[in-house]
């Protein structure tokens, strides 16, 4: 026994076998599948990042133009926006979710688009948070993105929308010492569409027909990617293109049962979900509207219940009580847009495979040239020491060997650091998996409340995963066939700031991390170096930058009765 604790997720009883949690009635026919899926059963599919072209229909309604949300019924002749509770798995699925200057363009009122939160605002390429993602530096790209700059984003207009002063500074602004960028991409997204089936043919005929219906009501298909999930049934996994077993440590929401009583809205084996002792977040870190980890009720955009101007000024707005949008239970007058919807954070990333190997190679061979007796050390036991896994996704251990699998074989993700390894002899400081979520691994000192304490607060800032790869898979893996791949990134969080760009600053790019100096996350980070802990002396070994920025943004994955608001836009 290593003495870990027996997660209420995985009980003895079951063999180990984690159950998948679900959203309970009524939440989950109003949340986007997403929330509660990751499509596993449906392997193939396509993201379809769109363009709002149309020209703007007149004000008074004359015909010409298009309307904001005349699109979306368009869309309804092949596509079905799938939500959380669907009678049984269908053939197909489809997921919708906009960014900012998307829902501007759809004509959004201005205090529904103030309402959102800032970095959504704002957008992921405002110049502050490009230097926090590790994107860009002042005026130039940095080696972590493409050649040329990123392709695409929302192209969201440089000042805060909801700043209606220039010369205004609020308590949360200040003024920039310098002139700040209006950085933009070449292509504007305003939409992502997702599509997934259970075949590639299926996935390229329907994507097909849909880019030609949506070519008709002016909007564009700018970027299409092909996803991919080959999950393997041995081990349950996907493995992402450098050939590693893929999205294992999720995050399982749970609802708090105060100050509100949300404990009946998450089940697992039908019955509701307790907190889980290691990955177990309130609900409100993945969905707006109900508490987080600070017992808060996660905050979200709101729309007036009456018409703001016009001649209608002052009555109800029929569109709000037709997509039955609840009263916002904090803003008297206003409806809740945000509650049971997410943000959606896209980054699509570029990778190098045979970069990624030959490095490896090249250092092995190093090492053993500087070092004999060094043992048997190769490129796939560099690359494992720099995930922080093996191959097929088991937690390495201190003294060698890796944590065995679950009893149904699939990797085992309940484990803590500190205890067992807190000074990464066997899962590096400074690899991957130890960056991406430490657990209790930076707790000062080795005593259960400081350790439960770090373990909690890591847990503040975790993200939900429901990325997939795109592109072909490599036929030698050391050989660069120039072709484009790589993975599209995606997670919901519903406080960006806290969550993703915590996550991607202070843990992964984090040049201090743990007691580390001077290196980054060795698989997504900047060219440097990486450390392996080892006795009496540690290791550096050298690595590239693998993984490149081509594109991203933030968006706003609206719930059901949202969606039907803005469908009448």
């Amino acid at each position: 026994m290593d003495g870990r604790p027996v997660s209420p997720a995985t009980p003895a009883s079951e063999g180990g076998s984690r159950p998948n949690w679900k959203l309970a009635e009524p939440i989950n026919a109003l949340t986007q599948g997403i929330v509660a899926s990751g499509f596993g059963h449906l392997p193939f599919g396509r993201a379809l990042l769109l363009d709002f072209v149309w020209e703007d229909a007149a004000e008074d309604g004359a015909k010409g133009g298009t309307k904001g949300g005349s699109w979306l019924h368009a869309l309804d002749a092949e596509v079905e926006i799938t939500h959380g509770a669907p009678m049984e798995k269908g053939s197909r699925a489809a997921i919708l979710a906009f960014t900012w200057t998307g829902l501007k363009r759809m004509r959004l009122d201005d205090r529904a688009l103030a309402s959102f939160s800032r970095p959504f605002r704002e957008g992921m390429f405002q110049e502050d948070r490009l230097r926090r993602l590790g994107d860009r530096r002042t005026d130039y790209w940095l080696d972590t993105v493409i050649g040329g700059g990123p392709r695409w984003s929302g192209n969201v207009p440089l000042r805060n929308p909801s700043q209606q002063d220039p010369e205004w500074v609020s308590a949360t602004s200040v003024p920039h010492l310098h002139k700040e960028q209006d950085i933009r991409t070449p292509l504007t997204v305003h939409a992502l569409l997702l599509l997934y089936t259970g075949t590639e043919a299926e996935a390229e005929a329907w994507s097909g027909r849909v880019k030609a219906l949506l070519r008709g009501v002016g909007v564009e298909t700018v970027r299409e990617l092909d996803l991919h999930l080959d999950i393997e049934k041995q081990g349950g996994f996907s493995r992402e293109h450098f050939g590693f077993a893929d999205a294992l440590s999720q995050p399982i929401p749970y609802g708090l049962p105060i100050p509100e009583d949300e404990s009946g809205l998450v089940t697992l084996a039908g019955v509701p979900a307790q907190r889980d002792p290691i990955q177990g977040v309130p609900l409100g870190e993945i969905l707006l509207g109900y508490q987080n980890g600070y017992s808060e009720p996660a905050p979200g955009p709101l729309v007036s219940q009456s018409h703001d101007d016009g001649p209608d000024k002052g009555k109800e707005d029929a569109r709000v009580v037709a997509a039955g949008l609840e009263p916002h239970p904090l803003a008297e007058g206003f409806a809740d847009l945000g509650i049971n919807g997410s943000y959606l954070v896209v980054r699509e990333l570029k990778q190098d495979v045979a970069m990624f190997w030959n490095s490896f190679d090249a250092n092995a061979a190093q090492l053993k040239a500087k070092d004999p007796s060094i043992g048997p050390v190769d490129a796939e036991w560099l690359a494992e020491r720099a995930v922080g896994r093996d191959l097929d996704g088991h937690l390495l251990r201190p003294g060698g060997g890796v944590l065995p699998a679950r009893p149904d074989g699939t990797p085992d993700s309940d484990f803590l650091f500190r205890e067992r390894d807190p000074k990464g002899l066997g899962c590096p400081l400074g690899s991957h998996v130890r960056r991406s979520f430490p657990r209790d691994g930076l707790a000062p000192d080795p005593s259960r409340d400081s350790r439960d304490t770090l373990l909690q607060s890591a847990n503040n800032h975790r993200v939900l995963r429901r990325g997939r790869k795109y592109g072909e898979k490599i036929a030698d893996k050391r050989v660069d066939d120039g072709a484009d791949r790589g993975l599209l990134f995606m997670c919901l969080n519903t406080d960006i700031e806290r969550q993703f760009e915590f996550t991607q600053q202070t843990w992964l790019l984090n040049t201090t991390f743990s007691t580390l100096y001077g290196e980054s996350d060795p698989l997504v980070g900047p060219s440097g170096h990486f450390t392996i802990p080892q006795e009496p002396l540690r290791r550096r070994v050298p690595v590239q930058t693998y993984v490149q920025f081509s594109g991203g943004e933030y968006f706003f994955l609206p719930s059901m009765p949202a969606l039907a608001y803005l469908r009448q836009l």
